[in-house]
């Protein structure tokens, strides 16, 4: 007999990963399949970076961490958050945390109480719903378009507030559109949440280091709601350091005691290799990050560009991240003779079985009428998997 909690059955099944596994299953039974689903850098961790893990077991760094992390790491987080973004996180302020995800739930379990409501802006990271379902909160979600290039404006989130907000979750640049919001149009934004003296902001900046155009700029850089601000970050996507599991905030020192509290009684202090590997990563110099960024705007050009050639698809240049995010809606209804496209999820179900091309329908993400594609992946396989989606697409009249 299975006995499940309403919190489990509440939350739903992450549609990234579950379109990479069912790629590694058909992988695994012998097809070709190219897999453009999941979020991660195909770049391997600098050896300087792997270097200092090592070092670390040979100094026996084997031991429980202190729960906010080694006071090293947290002190050289803040002074690249004042280094890089100008703001002033004391070491105090700074929570190490497994990854990013789990840096974002400590936030919201810390901030939301039942009822409490958390605006989102779609197309959202498919995580962030569910978490503030998990929290008790309601997800208010406020839709942008691909015409407006995904971007939320000052008036439509001033009318989405209630006496119930409590925290806004901003993501620039954005997984899953690659767009990137300008400074102008985030002091708009902050200038709404200003009014609000008890309304939160999660900054999550964990692309940082992959945008390609302009300066990035941070939503606590803004001083009138910077002791509102929780910045978010991580050595994941900027360092290729997926598999470390090291994500970070800078926060209010009221709000990073209460993350460092609710994290003693979840994880406790987070893996002390990765933390060693992390102080390096934050410390080395920008030359891998520089290289990888170069990489993926090469990518990114080419993606782009095969993709204008498909008839149908409607598509935003991302100004960061690794993700394309087509309008790809003038497909639903159409059959290839033996099914019909309903909607995004089938038609990157449609890809994946005929195309053997993985991608991942939008309504996770809060945009039904799109999908994601990564390009994280080498300039060949690029080339291939848009002639594939393009034949396939080409079948349904």
């Amino acid at each position: 007999m299975e006995y499940l909690s309403d919190r489990i059955k509440s939350l739903s099944v992450s549609q990234t990963l579950a379109m990479a596994q069912k790629s590694r299953d058909m992988k695994e039974s012998g097809i070709d399949v190219i897999n453009l689903s999941i979020g991660e850098p195909d770049f391997n961790t600098p050896d300087e970076i792997k270097e200092a893990a090592k070092r670390a077991i040979d100094d026996n760094y084997t031991h429980y961490p202190p729960v906010p992390g080694y006071p090293d790491l947290r002190k050289a987080i803040s002074e690249k958050f004042k280094r890089e973004n100008g703001l002033d996180y004391s070491p105090e302020q700074v929570v190490v945390s497994a990854g990013g995800k789990h840096s974002i739930i400590n936030v919201v379990l810390s901030l939301v109480n039942p009822g409490d409501e958390v605006i989102i802006i779609a197309p959202y990271w498919v995580s962030y719903y569910d978490q503030i379902i998990l929290a008790g909160g309601k997800p208010v979600v406020l839709k942008t378009g691909i015409e407006n290039d995904f971007k939320l404006t000052a008036p439509e989130l001033e009318e989405a507030i209630t006496d119930r907000s409590r925290l806004i979750i901003f993501n620039s640049p954005s997984n899953p559109t690659g767009m990137v919001y300008s400074r102008s149009e985030m002091e708009a934004l902050a200038r709404v949440v200003e009014k609000k003296k008890d309304l939160f902001l999660i900054s999550d900046e964990i692309y940082e280091h992959i945008t390609f155009e302009g300066k990035h700029e941070s939503m606590a850089s803004f001083d009138f709601i910077s002791d509102r601000v929780i910045t978010l970050n991580g050595v994941s996507k900027g360092y290729a350091m997926t598999g470390w599991r090291i994500g970070y905030i800078g926060a209010p020192i009221w709000l990073a005691k209460a993350v460092t509290k609710l994290q003693g009684q979840f994880t406790s202090g987070v893996s002390s290799i990765s933390q060693r590997a992390a102080l390096a990563a934050i410390q080395s110099d920008d030359g891998p990050r520089k290289e990888m960024r170069d990489a993926f705007l090469k990518r990114r050009d080419l993606i782009c560009g095969l993709l204008m050639e498909i008839e149908g698809m409607k598509i935003r240049v991302p100004q960061g991240a690794f993700y394309v995010f087509p309008d790809v809606s003038s497909f639903f209804g159409k059959s290839d003779g033996s099914r019909t496209i309903n909607d995004s999820t089938d038609l990157a179900m449609y890809i994946l079985e005929e195309a053997h091309v993985a991608v991942v329908g939008g309504a996770g993400f809060g945009a039904p009428d799109c999908l994601r594609l990564s390009y994280a992946t080498s300039e060949n396989e690029l080339i291939e998997a848009c002639q594939r989606i393009k034949e396939a697409l080409a079948r349904l009249k």
